[in-house]
């Protein structure tokens, strides 16, 4: 059998030292310095033992003052539904939900080529021009989800909707920006990932690099199979947890 490595042995110590309450939550932990000379380990170990703690939620740095426990924060539900959005447009009332977006800034560039990943999502050519949009939703003033959307431009160039939010539907949504061009939406794929914060991230959404978030990797086809947009989107997992809901088609 391989041997664990130093850091993660020190890790499960501290972790359980953390759950038995040993620091109260908030509580500032000991330098790495000290740890590591209780441990007899070097400071790189202890390093990458309290970072991975870190990554897992349990503690939290905080830049010139050291590390603590962290605190418990509540996880908000969002629910991705297509058929709660079709009662909603249908005029049928639909339960709020605590925590829902309810504000975004965004900032749109247009004809910037797509990188290869990008273009094999939306089946053009790499380097394919796309209006590209990013986003940062809020909830009650804090960020809770980020997104970056690409449209092609083979689609919306010289149409009012170019810019998701600039023009007469600013906002509106990709389904009904592209049915109002011609275009009808039948499909929204979604691939749904754990990933880890990076620091572009981390710094966006108020977490920690390394916090676990959810990467959904969506995109929308036309009616004849045709994407229109792809989008990466990223929620924290320590402020929210994400449900899927489905309409079963009745006989």
């Amino acid at each position: 059998m391989p041997r664990e490595a130093p850091y993660l042995a020190v890790a499960d110590v501290l972790r359980v030292r953390i759950l038995a309450g040993e620091w109260q939550i908030g509580e500032r932990l000991p330098s790495r310095v000290r740890l590591a000379q209780e441990y007899g380990v070097g400071r790189n170990v202890m390093q990458r033992a309290v970072d991975r703690l870190i990554a897992e939620g349990l503690l939290e740095g905080r830049a010139g003052s050291g590390t603590y426990v962290r605190v418990p924060r509540e996880r908000l539900r969002i629910v991705r539904s297509r058929h709660r959005e079709r009662r909603a447009s249908s005029g049928i009332g639909t339960p709020t939900e605590r925590g829902r977006a309810n504000a975004w800034d965004s900032h749109s560039q247009v004809r910037v080529p797509a990188p290869e990943a990008i273009a094999e999502r939306l089946a053009i050519s790499p380097g394919g021009l796309c209006a590209n949009t990013h986003y940062e939703f809020l909830a009650d003033g804090q960020p809770v989800q980020l997104s970056a959307s690409w449209e092609p431009m083979a689609i919306t160039d010289g149409t009012p909707i170019v810019l998701p939010e600039m023009g007469p539907l600013a906002g509106k949504g990709v389904v009904e920006r592209m049915r109002s061009i011609g275009v009808v939406v039948e499909t929204v794929v979604e691939l749904p990932r754990p990933a880890r914060a990076t620091q572009p991230q981390a710094n966006l959404l108020g977490i920690s690099v390394g916090d676990l978030v959810l990467h959904i990797e969506r995109t929308i086809y036309d009616t004849d199979g045709r994407p229109v947009e792809t989008a990466d989107i990223v929620i924290p997992d320590a402020r929210r947890e994400v449900v899927y809901e489905f309409a079963v088609d009745r006989p």
